[in-house]
């Protein structure tokens, strides 16, 4: 697995995971859970990761609909 993106912003995520459903590829978000810890509070980011085969082909797919990552 290869670190895709780490964001506080859910909309983002959301966005990510449909365009890459739509494609067929797989994503796993880390750190969902702790929210618990944090109060809900979203301070904490979370990280989405895709298989390193595909990394490349999200990079394209998330460049041709003008996603852009945070750093």
């Amino acid at each position: 697995m290869q670190e895709l993106m780490r964001t506080n912003d859910i909309t983002l995520t959301a966005l990510v995971r449909a365009l890459l459903d739509e494609a067929g590829i797989p994503m796993f978000e880390l750190d969902v859970n702790m929210s618990v810890l944090e109060g809900s509070i979203g301070i904490l980011p979370r990280r989405v990761m895709v298989a390193e085969r595909d990394y490349d082909r999200v990079m394209r797919i998330l460049s041709d609909n003008e996603v852009e990552l945070p750093h």
